[in-house]
C-alpha cells in the first residue's frame, strides 16, 4: 500500500533526512522541505556545532537504510575522555573496558549531506529547499511555506504530515496552539549557555592535541570540551553561566576578561587556540534546554519526532543517536502493518508508546551528565569509580556494563532501562567506595560480587 501513500516531511536535518530515505526505500512518495538553504551549497551557520558523537544507536539507524559503512568514513574515534586540570596535567578514562566500544566525532554537514544525496538519489523522494514552514493543519496534513528571498507562499499536502523541524519546530506549536487537541508541553533551560572556538590544525594538518580523545577541561561551574575533526582542527565549545559568576557570559565582555579567565581557567587550552578572542566575540551564544511534551501525535495525521518531539542537552552525546533510534523504531511499528492498510493513527501511537519512556529517560541522564562531567570528572572518588568499571568491563565483558556503556553501546536496551541499571550501579560503587568498603586493589570477582548484592 505504500506506493498510493504521499509523506510530508518538514524539516532536512539530520533526523529529517534520515527519515525520508528510509520511507522512500519503503516505497511512499516523500516530499522533504527544509527552511534552510540547501548546505551542499551554502557555509553551515556560525556558531553551529559542526562535529557530534556517533555511537551505537545512532549507527543502528544508519545501518538500517544501508549507510554505516559510509558514515564510518566520517568518522574519527575517540576511546575516552581526556580530563585536563589547571595545571596542564591529564588523565585518560576511557568510555568502556571492553574492546571496540567507543564513541566517533563525525561531521555534522558532513553526515547530513550524505543522508540528503542518498534520498535525493530515490525517484520518490523531493527535497525542497528554502522554504519555512509557516502554518500546519493538523486534521488535513497541509502546511503552508514561504519561499526566504521571494516571500511566495505555497501549500503542500500528504496522507501525514512528520515533523523532524528540530527544538523550535513548528509543528510542534501547531499542536500546541490546537484549542481542540489537549498538548502538554515543557520546555526548560539551563543556566548556562555555550559558545564555539576552534583548535586548528598544525601547519602541516596534524593535531595539537591527542586525536582519539574527547578532550575535557572540568571547572566545577563552567568546562570546555573539544572533539576532533577530519582536517586535524577541534570544535573546543565552552559551557559557562550566563550570569551570577565571577567568570559568565554576561561579564565575558571585553578581551581582556576572556584572555583573563582562559589563562586562569584552561591555560594549556589557551596555547591550542590562537585565535580565541576573535572567535570568542564572533560566535554567539547559544542557549541549552531540555523539551518535553506529548501527545507526538494529532489526529492520526501528524506526528513529531526528533528534536522537534524530545529536545535534549548535549551532555550525554545522545541527542543526534537519538533522533536517528527514532527512525528504526518508527520503522519497526511500520514493518508490523507492512502488509496491509496502513492505519496512521495506530501506528503513530504505538511508535509514541514504544519511544516516549526512553525519550524521556535520555534527556534526565543528559542533564545528569552535565553535572558529571562539570565536576565529577576530576575528582578522585570518580576516577576511583570508572577504574573499577573499567575492570570490571575488562574481566566480565558479558556479566557487566558501565551506566555509561548501557546508555552508549546496549542499544538492544531502552535509555529507561539503562538509567534504571546505572544509576542503581552509581550509587552502589560510589557509597561502597566512601565507606571504604571496596577498592581498585580488590579482586575483580569480589567487586562484581559485592556491587551486584
Amino acid at each position: 500500500m505504500t506506493q498510493n501513500q504521499k509523506i510530508l516531511i518538514i524539516g532536512a536535518g539530520l533526523c529529517g533526512s534520515l527519515l525520508a530515505l528510509r520511507m522512500g526505500q519503503r516505497g511512499f512518495h516523500v516530499t522533504l522541505v527544509e527552511k534552510r538553504p540547501d548546505l551542499r551549497d551554502a557555509n553551515l551557520d556560525a556558531g553551529r556545532s559542526i562535529n557530534l558523537s556517533l555511537s551505537d544507536r545512532g549507527l543502528k539507524g544508519l545501518r538500517l537504510a544501508g549507510l554505516e559503512e559510509e558514515a564510518r568514513a566520517l568518522c574519527i574515534p575517540m576511546l575516552g575522555r581526556m580530563i585536563h586540570d589547571k595545571e596542564g596535567n591529564t588523565f585518560m578514562s576511557n568510555y568502556s573496558g571492553r574492546e571496540g566500544e567507543f564513541i566517533n566525532s563525525i561531521s555534522r554537514p558532513g553526515l547530513n549531506m550524505m543522508l540528503l544525496n542518498a534520498a535525493e538519489a530515490l525517484t520518490n523522494v523531493q527535497i525542497i529547499f528554502n522554504k519555512g514552514c509557516k502554518t500546519v493543519d493538523l486534521e488535513n496534513a497541509s502546511a503552508v511555506f514561504e519561499d526566504y528571498t521571494t516571500k511566495e507562499r505555497i501549500e503542500l499536502k500528504g496522507d501525514v504530515i512528520l515533523g523532524t523541524d528540530g527544538a523550535g519546530s513548528v509543528v510542534r506549536r501547531s499542536m500546541f496552539n490546537d484549542r481542540k487537541f489537549l498538548f502538554s508541553f515543557s520546555q526548560e533551560y539551563l543556566t548556562h549557555g555555550y559558545k564555539e572556538i576552534t583548535i586548528p590544525a598544525t601547519e602541516d594538518g596534524g593535531y595539537r592535541t591527542e586525536k582519539g580523545a574527547l578532550h575535557i577541561w572540568p571547572r566545577g561551574e563552567d568546562m570546555l570540551i573539544a572533539l576532533p575533526n577530519l582536517d586535524g582542527s577541534f570544535t573546543v565549545t565552552l559551557f559557562a553561566p550566563y550570569s551570577n559568576s565571577n567568570y559568565c557570559f554576561d561579564n565575558l565582555t571585553t578581551p581582556e576578561m576572556v584572555t583573563a579567565y582562559f589563562t586562569q581557567e584552561y591555560p594549556d587550552a589557551v596555547a591550542l587556540m590562537p585565535n580565541l578572542v576573535k572567535e570568542f566575540f564572533d560566535n554567539p551564544t547559544g542557549p541549552l534546554g531540555t523539551i518535553k511534551c506529548s501527545p507526538w501525535n494529532s489526529y492520526g495525521k501528524t506526528l513529531i519526532l526528533g528534536d522537534a518531539a524530545h529536545a535534549i542537552v548535549p551532555f550525554y552525546g545522545q541527542g543526534m543517536n537519538a533522533s536517528f533510534e527514532d527512525v528504526v523504531v518508527f520503522d519497526e511499528v511500520l514493518e508490523k502493518q507492512a502488509e496491509g492498510e496502513l492505519d496512521w493513527k495506530k501506528i503513530f501511537q504505538e511508535y509514541e508508546q514504544a519511544r516516549k519512556l526512553d525519550t524521556d529517560a535520555i534527556a534526565d541522564l543528559a542533564l545528569d551528565n552535565f553535572h558529571e562531567m562539570k565536576e565529577h570528572t576530576a575528582s578522585p572518588l570518580f576516577q576511583e569509580k570508572r577504574k573499577i568499571e573499567m575492570l570490571l568491563e575488562t574481566q566480565f565483558p558479558t556479566d557487566y556494563s558501565s551506566k555509561y556503556s548501557l546508555v552508549t553501546f546496549s542499544e538492544s536496551i531502552g535509555y529507561a532501562e539503562a538509567l534504571k541499571r546505572g544509576r542503581a550501579q552509581d550509587k552502589a560503587i560510589l557509597n561502597l567506595l566512601s565507606d571504604g568498603k571496596i577498592s581498585t586493589e580488590d579482586a575483580p570477582g569480589s567487586l562484581l560480587k559485592i556491587i551486584k548484592s
